[in-house]
């Protein structure tokens, strides 16, 4: 039996990004069907996806009512993929900051691991057209979740990923708390603290050229807070539970 796969892209006014976007996953060798989570974008990038999706059928569109944060269109996104038995679930945003041509490792690297993260920082800094005060933001930000929660990533805050199904289950999505910036800390956290095998992917990360970046000083302020209460809820512990059977 073929694995199947599913790329999970949230959209929040990216209208100008979308065409683009499903033309380079389509694009890709392998047959991956493309998830839009859409939050009633007043720019009309739902209206747009319904439009691909009619002529696209590896497209799909999920339409949420009300925009209330990135952490839950992607559970939203995550339950809609898991209820339709997909068996690798990518998240990748929809701006083109994550470079879909590298869906393929992600995907390589996934079926050797439990959770591959593409990292900005995996052997260098790659990373086109951010400020270097946004730059130093992301690495302190890195450097202080290694230093709170033990978990040794380069990029722990990044949110190009690909789960396979069974870690997704086990990280219970009901119970996740983080919503904004600290959902993709929060998310590797859970699946590292259970002993769930994860693999880095260096990629290369472009800042939006299109559209405006949702990132603001509350998500940032959520995500200090979120580092310490997950190291209380492993109990100050900063090492993994012993590594799940191959």
């Amino acid at each position: 039996m073929s694995t199947r796969a599913v790329v999970v892209s949230p959209t929040y006014n990216e209208r100008e990004n979308l065409e683009t976007l499903v033309r380079k996953v389509l694009a890709l060798p392998s047959s991956i069907d493309l998830l839009i989570v859409d939050d009633s974008s007043p720019d009309g990038t739902g209206q747009l996806a319904d439009e691909i999706a009619r002529r696209e059928p590896r497209v799909k569109v999920l339409h949420r009512s009300v925009k209330d944060g990135l952490g839950r269109a992607y559970i939203a996104g995550f339950k809609w993929a898991l209820a339709r038995g997909y068996d690798f679930v990518l998240e990748m945003d929809a701006d083109l900051s994550h470079d879909p041509a590298d869906v393929p490792r992600l995907l390589e690297a996934a079926s050797q691991a439990d959770l591959a993260l593409g990292s900005r920082y995996r052997d260098g800094i790659r990373v086109i057209n951010w400020p270097l005060k946004r730059l130093m933001l992301s690495l302190g930000a890195a450097a202080y979740v290694r230093l709170i929660t033990g978990m040794q990533f380069t990029d722990p805050t990044g949110g190009f990923k690909c789960f396979r199904r069974g870690t997704l289950e086990a990280i219970d999505l009901d119970s996740v708390q983080s919503n904004g910036y600290s959902f993709q800390i929060e998310l590797t956290h859970r699946a590292w603290r259970r002993g769930f095998r994860v693999a880095e992917v260096p990629i290369i990360f472009t800042d939006r050229f299109h559209g405006t970046s949702k990132m603001s000083g509350r998500i940032v302020r959520e995500a200090l807070g979120m580092v310490w209460r997950l190291w209380f809820q492993h109990g100050l512990r900063r090492s993994p539970a012993p590594p799940k059977p191959a």
